[in-house]
């Protein structure tokens, strides 16, 4: 293609928008909120636009107002299934995942209760993608094919997606405190559907539903990013408009969950390692006027670590962790909170607890400070999803399908008003025996009874509705590696700590920011894996200054979040807030407290979590991979400890073995700081300099080599009963590293095998045959060290092992032995490198390459010769570098499942 093609091509994009705008009806404008324009088609089509001119991308997302409430008998997963097949191609794009991966797109698509999404993101800059992206939603839209062939393969994909959820005995749990909730709606069916329905349901039924749901009439397009408005609504309407409005009528939906008149019970039993306490109650729809103050109870009650349920369960030692959600629906929903148990705990003790906590309100009734508290985190969310288009877009998805995407603001300004008292009304009003479903059933003589109000008619509260104030557009930024390496400055501040700053306008003013330690040497780090690991637990846990509860409510009201770990900081808030963040994680770095309650706290949870991983087929399979790959003598840092081991260390662990490794080791020396964003260079350069120039390693740090382990190939099975879903984990180590001149060519090669869905191994495993949801392959070299590996990961269920394993293995074979061709490897270079650009463009992605490449002593420069050399390469170097590094034959398998 020529540097003059895409001119040409515009111009005559440009002529032929003209000519449709004429021809096909305009897009109406109905109503514009904070920056959120909607418009409709006579077919019923809603479109929202949502312009952000600081994006590289282009984000189209599609949701039809039909979930798995909307299903009939025989029917549990049609919705779910039906979302698979939409994938398998349409008359105008019969191969839609190769044409995703060859635009360099990242795609994918959701089923709820009451919606299913389809959503691309785009480069926004490339020829037509916008065209491409509409027209194809619209052909799919009425020209799948929901064939019986493709209905075969896919059933089995989805059967195992279903059986990977079978895995998960908490998401099992909410799926039969679900069922006995609700009798008689949907919502008591779960999303997946049941094994039965997968597996049975009639080809003509499937695309029944298809043209009964999926029709323009039907959906919300919302298009948001980077993209001519104008150009874009004359693109809809050519496409969607040439679509005409169904004779049908959409089936109205009619059933009511009577009112539930006591508690009810279930208990789940089957294997696992973990107790779980739940407790499910009635909730009204999203769009009643109570929801709002709702949200804020289930939040005031699961905060951690100041919530009522931490601090009834878990810090009175009852319980290793509780959680609370809360599920908004189309329809009265439901509140959900538990507690996960240690061995050994008592389950009574930790019902009782949960119990009380919750309905005992009316007794001890909330205080201010709660109320305040959850408001501010929920606040929070809405402002963070306004900053970020792409949470935004999910948002309105979300709302469109509860009602109406105007419900956004309406419910934002509603939490805004919610009360003290609007909040003790509902507890006391809801959260009541018997409106509850408990793994006890509690029979009383006197029914006191919660009647769920109607979902109301929005259209009146909506009609007051104006917004607020639109948040600030950041700049369109180029993420080309030329771009961004002229744009980054960088300097080596005292305490040898190393700064890479990228100043640049960000949505609402955006800063991430990245602080990477590094301390010890192989010998001061032997054997102090456990005791480190918790100690950078620790560092929020409370300082001299600050406790806990403290710390977490400054971030809150600073609306930051922020991770601290033994390895550094991650941090993400608006410009305004950035000082007043990094002060306080500074504080938590250098001065903190080791709280004895909140080590006693965090060993439990860590317990309490390592022992679930005991009959997890991935974390076995996982652990017993690594430790044969890597065999590093056992107190090695790089040593990987069984699950046994794991829990044995944790069990010994004392809060004087995390002080001393953090007093011996922890420090800013050499440290890396990196940020992206709304910020002035010198002044983040004179605060990173105040807030950790002085704060020194106590001891050198020397980075700990890493070996390569020449190592023979062993086939190793691990049982692990009752678990419908299996795991593979395959790997074989390399001797490279990424200076290597077969390096560009192993990650092409590995891209094409398996690092996207289009990819041989996954288009044989999943696409055709149907034998997995997840199956992929990666490949990694270290910077440093002559040390690489190739692995593939794949889940399944346990009858299929052989045909996976086998699968797999010929596509490797199949691969060394005939090679890719030219079109393949053009094709595949080209979508890698497209991949790796939508990777920068992302200022998290970014922010972490900057801190890394400080480490590694590398500039954007390094990304532009490696590119350059993936374009240029040919199919005899892809083919002849897999084959020097990658023999089929030598390749290590580890699976676990429940094997017969």
């Amino acid at each position: 293609m020529t540097s003059a093609f895409p001119r040409l091509a515009l111009a005559w994009l440009a002529a032929g928008l003209a000519t449709c705008a004429l021809a096909a009806e305009t897009p109406r404008k109905a109503v514009s909120i904070e920056g959120i324009t909607e418009y409709r088609l006579d077919n019923g089509l809603r479109v929202l636009t949502l312009p952000d001119p600081s994006a590289d991308t282009v984000t189209l997302n599609l949701t039809y107002l039909v979930g798995s409430r909307h299903e009939g008998y025989g029917e549990k997963g049609m919705a779910h299934l039906l979302e698979h097949m939409l994938f398998r191609g349409s008359k105008a794009h019969p191969d839609v995942k190769q044409e995703f991966t060859s635009r360099g797109a990242r795609w994918n698509a959701t089923t709820s209760y009451d919606r299913t999404n389809y959503f691309e993101t785009l480069p926004a800059a490339h020829g037509n993608n916008l065209a491409w992206a509409i027209g194809m939603e619209a052909d799919r839209m009425v020209n799948s094919f929901i064939s019986k062939a493709d209905l075969d393969s896919e059933m089995t994909v989805v059967r195992n997606e279903f059986e990977m959820g079978e895995n998960n005995p908490g998401a099992v749990l909410l799926q039969r405190a679900t069922q006995l909730a609700y009798a008689w709606h949907n919502y008591g069916h779960p999303i997946i559907g049941s094994r039965a329905d997968i597996e049975r349901v009639p080809i003509e039924r499937l695309q029944a539903f298809y043209r009964t749901w999926y029709q323009p009439d039907n959906a919300v397009l919302i298009i948001a990013g980077r993209f001519d408005e104008a150009q874009a609504l004359a693109l809809v309407a050519r496409d969607f408009g040439a679509i005409p409005r169904p004779a049908r009528t959409l089936p109205a939906l009619y059933t009511v969950e009577p009112t539930q008149d006591g508690a009810r019970t279930v208990t789940l039993r089957r294997t696992g390692d973990t107790p779980l306490v739940s407790v499910l109650y009635h909730l009204p729809a999203a769009s009643h006027p109570d929801y709002p103050a709702l949200d804020v109870l289930v939040s005031a009650l699961g905060n951690k670590p100041s919530g009522r349920l931490h601090k009834a369960l878990v810090q009175k030692g009852l319980a290793s962790f509780t959680w609370s959600s809360e599920r908004s629906l189309h329809d009265p929903g439901f509140a959900y909170f538990g507690a996960g148990l240690p061995k050994g705990a008592s389950v009574d003790a930790a019902r009782d607890a949960l119990l009380g906590t919750l309905e005992g309100i009316a007794r001890h009734p909330l205080r201010a400070e709660e109320v305040r508290r959850a408001k501010t985190e929920l606040l929070n969310d809405f402002e963070k999803a306004q900053l970020d288009t792409g949470s935004l877009v999910q948002a309105l998805s979300e709302f469109s399908a509860l009602g109406d995407w105007r419900l956004f603001f309406l419910y934002r300004d509603r939490l805004r008003a919610v009360t003290l008292e609007d909040v003790q009304r509902v507890a006391t009003t809801y959260l009541k025996p018997a409106n509850r479903v408990l793994a006890v059933f509690l029979p009383t003589q006197h029914p006191d009874r919660v009647r769920i109000p109607p979902t109301p008619d929005l259209e009146e509260a909506l009609a007051a509705l104006r917004g607020g104030e639109q948040l600030d557009a950041g700049e369109s930024f180029d993420p080309t590696p030329v771009n961004i390496e002229s744009r980054v400055i960088r300097k080596t501040l005292a305490n040898g700590i190393r700064v890479a700053l990228l100043p640049k306008k960000t949505r609402g003013n955006n800063v991430v920011a990245r602080l990477t330690l590094h301390w010890g040497d192989e010998a001061s780090t032997m054997n102090r894996d456990t005791a480190c690991a918790l100690a950078g637990s620790m560092l929020l846990r409370g300082t001299r200054q600050h406790s806990r509860a403290e710390l977490h409510d400054a971030l809150e009201r600073l609306n930051a979040s922020v991770a601290l770990s033994e390895d550094g900081a991650r941090i993400e808030v608006r410009s305004a807030q950035f000082a007043d963040t990094l002060r306080l994680l500074a504080e938590a770095l250098k001065e903190p407290s080791f709280p004895p309650q909140e080590f006693d706290e965090l060993k439990r949870a860590s317990l309490t979590g390592t022992e679930a991983q005991r009959s997890d087929p991935a974390a076995i399979a996982n652990v017993r991979l690594s430790r044969h790959l890597s065999p590093y003598p056992k107190g090695h840092p790089l040593y990987t400890e069984t699950i046994e081991e794991q829990v044995e260390n944790l069990q010994s662990a004392t809060l004087a073995q995390s002080e001393s490794c953090y007093r011996d080791l922890f420090g800013a020396t050499g440290a890396d700081f990196a940020a992206v964003g709304d910020f002035d260079a010198a002044q983040m350069e004179q605060l990173v300099a105040e807030l950790f120039g002085d704060w020194k390693n106590p001891s050198p740090f020397t980075r700990v080599p890493a070996r390569y382990f020449d190592n023979d190939p062993v086939v190793r099975e691990f049982r692990t009963p009752d678990k419908a879903n299996a795991v593979l984990r395959a790997g074989l180590n390399v001797k490279m590293r990424d200076d290597d001149p077969d390096f560009p060519a192993m990650i092409l090669a590995n891209y094409l095998l398996g690092g996207s869905s289009t990819a041989r191994i996954p288009a044989r495993v999943r696409e055709k045959e149907g034998l997995s949801y997840s199956v992929y392959s990666w490949f990694y070299a270290s910077s440093f060290d002559q040390v690489a590996a190739f692995g593939v990961s794949a889940i399944f269920a346990p009858a299929n092992r052989a045909r996976v394993e086998g699968a797999i293995r010929e596509e490797l074979a199949r691969a060394a032995r005939d090679g890719f061709g030219a079109d393949e490897v053009a094709r595949g270079s080209k979508a890698l490198i497209e991949a790796r650009r939508l990777a920068r463009r992302n200022d998290r992605r970014l922010v972490s390459r900057l801190a890394d490449y400080l480490y590694k002593k590398r500039g954007f420069t390094w990304d532009s010769a490696l590119e350059q050399r993936i374009a240029a390469l040919t199919p005899a170097e892809v083919n002849a570098a897999l084959r020097r590094h990658v023999d089929p034959s030598r390749l290590s398998v580890v699976v676990a499942g429940d094997f017969k």
